[in-house]
C-alpha cells in the first residue's frame, strides 16, 4: 500500500508559534488555502481511505483534499498530535518565550525532554503513531491502495522516526514538515521505503519551524 503522510494547513497558533499539541485548533484561511493548492496536487490518486488525526485541523485538511470525492475519513487518536499538557497555548518563539527552560530540549534533545504535567514525551509519540502504522499495515482491505494520512507536525516525525528505525535522538530527522506538505511512502511487507519527504503542491511562503 501507498500511504500520503499530510500535515495539516496553518492555524493562527502555528502564526504565532503557540504550541497546539492536542488543544483543537481550527485552520485559518491561508490553511485552508494551502489545503485546497494541496487537494489539487493529489486530485489525480485514487485514495481508498483516509485516516486522520481528529483534531479539527487535520480533520478540515483532510475533507478539503477529499472534496468532491465519496472517500472515507477514519478519524484515529493514534495519529494525534504530541500532548503538551499545561504548556498547550503558551508561546515558543525566540522573541515571546513563555515556556520553561527545560523546554528547550524538546527542539534539540528529544531523549532528555522532560513533559509538563499531562504531556507525553517523544516516545509515548513513536510508539502509539507506530502502533496504528503496524495496525494498518495488517489490514487487508488496504492493501495495494492509496491511504491518505492527515496529522502533524510532532505526530508525523514520529511516524517517520519508526519507519526508518532510526534512534530516538534523531527523532526530528529533516525537521517539522511545513503546513500541508506530502510525504509518500511504499509500505509492504518487508517494511517501508520512502518516496518522497516534505513536498508542497503551493508556492507560498511557509516558514519552517
Amino acid at each position: 500500500m501507498k500511504l500520503y503522510l499530510v500535515r495539516h494547513g496553518e492555524t493562527d497558533w502555528n502564526k504565532e508559534r503557540r504550541i497546539q499539541g492536542q488543544a483543537d485548533i481550527p485552520l485559518n484561511e491561508f490553511g485552508r488555502s494551502l489545503a485546497k493548492k494541496t487537494a489539487a496536487g493529489l486530485k489525480d490518486i485514487p485514495f481508498a481511505v483516509c485516516f486522520s488525526s481528529p483534531l479539527d485541523r487535520a480533520l478540515e485538511t483532510a475533507k478539503i483534499i477529499l472534496s468532491g470525492r465519496e472517500v472515507p475519513i477514519i478519524a484515529d487518536k493514534r495519529i494525534e498530535e504530541m500532548a503538551f499538557g499545561e504548556w498547550e497555548g503558551k508561546c515558543c518563539s525566540k522573541k515571546g518565550w513563555e515556556l520553561p527552560e527545560r523546554f528547550q530540549a524538546f527542539f534539540d534533545d528529544p531523549v532528555h525532554y522532560e513533559p509538563a504535567e499531562g504531556g507525553e514525551s517523544f516516545r509515548e509519540v513513536r510508539d502509539r503513531t507506530g502502533e496504528f502504522l503496524s495496525w494498518l499495515g495488517l489490514q487487508e482491505q488496504y492493501k495495494g491502495e492509496n491511504i491518505l494520512i492527515t496529522t502533524h507536525g510532532a505526530a508525523l516525525a514520529g511516524m517517520l522516526n519508526y519507519m526508518k528505525g532510526e534512534s530516538l535522538s534523531e527523532y526530528w530527522g529533516q525537521g517539522v514538515h511545513k503546513n500541508c506538505a506530502v510525504t509518500e511512502v511504499l509500505m509492504t511487507d518487508g517494511g517501508f521505503r520512502i518516496l518522497s519527504e516534505n513536498q508542497v503542491y503551493y508556492d507560498d511562503d511557509v516558514k519552517p519551524w
